[in-house]
């Protein structure tokens, strides 16, 4: 999303940074193709809070910032904590996790939320929120309210778009028949996405729907995953009908091929992406309420209970039978709501307004981030 904000900043209007707490990470090259400068504090995990400050204080200094924005908690605290020490530039803190839960969260993180908690109330000038429920959480731990501004996070509808080609094209590369219906999950292997409850949902789907393919696309879907793997051989009947990708670079491709997306998430959600991007590119969803994503799918798809893997078969089901055409006009209407409400360029749009109402001169954000 980082990335994506900072592809539609309008450059006529702010010159962005970014400040990287700790040594490289994947999105490093994608930033630099954006022309945006990059720079890392080299802090490392676990390093005490007084050093990383040491090392944080001048980098954000010499950039002058009009505004600094730091976009996790980590970045939250240090981040913030170094701006106030080094420039009057208002500080805007990022919140982008709906859930806290102890026994999946680290002890670590917990605290730094506790502290971060205290220090809302004087430090932040803003906290911006990519959802409503990640700002109800935080609000309930003890985070100043009055302070908060819920900007979802956007979709580049440019980028995700229905291509008619996909299709055909998707179902030839990866051998299916023409006919398939392609049923995908986009995210990571993790113990939020939930995918035991997907793989579960999937084989009784594919007992009911004999021309069901599922794609399962993220880092850790593939051969190599031995737990993955298990999960599918309890399924062996169907096996040859779910299709391990892994990690990809043409996911907006692979979407546009798609006739039902899912999200089998289990906690953690604030605004989940592959939700807004399967939906821009034309295809219905079947989500579980965590998160906004029960708000961003409104009547364009099915929403069901987390952990329910019965529930989650009936509504993939449900969207599977209503026909190619009745599936079509879900899909138009998934983009429609896109558009309308969560546009990039229109997200871009107000985090641009509201540094520059923070900033007296015309704003220019430094974003510190983690990897």
């Amino acid at each position: 999303m980082l990335c994506a904000l900072l592809s539609a900043t309008d450059r006529s209007r702010a010159q962005p940074a970014v400040l990287s707490l700790l040594d490289g990470g994947e999105l490093v090259g994608r930033l630099r193709d954006l022309d945006v400068p990059v720079q890392s504090a080299g802090v490392q995990p676990g390093l005490r809070a007084g050093l990383s400050l040491m090392r944080l204080r001048p980098l954000i200094g010499a950039s002058r910032p009009d505004v600094v924005q730091t976009w996790m908690y980590h970045a939250d605290l240090l981040g913030g904590l170094a701006a106030a020490l080094s420039t009057k530039a208002p500080v805007v803190w990022g919140l982008h996790n709906s859930d806290l839960d102890k026994r999946r969260t680290k002890l670590s993180t917990r605290a730094v939320v506790r502290v971060n908690a205290r220090l809302s109330h004087w430090l932040p000038r803003k906290i911006i929120s990519c959802s409503e429920r990640a700002a109800q959480l935080h609000t309930g731990l003890g985070y100043d309210a009055s302070k908060f501004v819920v900007i979802p996070n956007g979709i580049d509808t440019t980028l995700y778009r229905p291509a008619a080609g996909a299709r055909s094209e998707v179902r030839r590369v990866l051998g299916v028949p023409p006919d398939a219906l392609l049923v995908g999950m986009v995210a990571r292997f993790d113990p939020q996405k939930d995918y035991e409850n997907f793989v579960r949902a999937a084989a009784a789907v594919a007992g009911r729907v004999p021309s069901a393919h599922f794609l399962l696309i993220g880092r850790g879907c593939d051969e190599h995953n031995a737990e993955l793997g298990g999960w599918l051989d309890a399924h062996r009947p169907h096996r040859n009908r779910f299709h391990l990708l892994g990690l990809r670079g043409d996911v907006p491709r692979l979407l546009q091929a798609l006739d039902l997306c899912v999200l089998s998430s289990a906690y953690g959600e604030a605004f989940p992406l592959a939700v807004g991007e399967a939906m821009s590119a034309g295809v219905p969803c079947v989500v579980t309420d965590v998160g906004d994503a029960a708000e961003m799918v409104g009547d364009t798809g099915r929403v069901v209970p987390p952990r329910n893997a019965v529930a989650l078969a009936d509504a993939m089901t449900s969207v599977l039978s209503l026909g190619e055409e009745a599936r079509q006009a879900l899909g138009r209407a998934a983009r429609v709501r896109i558009e309308a409400r969560f546009d990039l360029r229109v997200i871009a749009e107000r985090y641009q307004a509201l540094y520059e109402s923070l900033s007296v001169a015309p704003a220019s954000p430094t974003i510190s981030r983690e990897r």
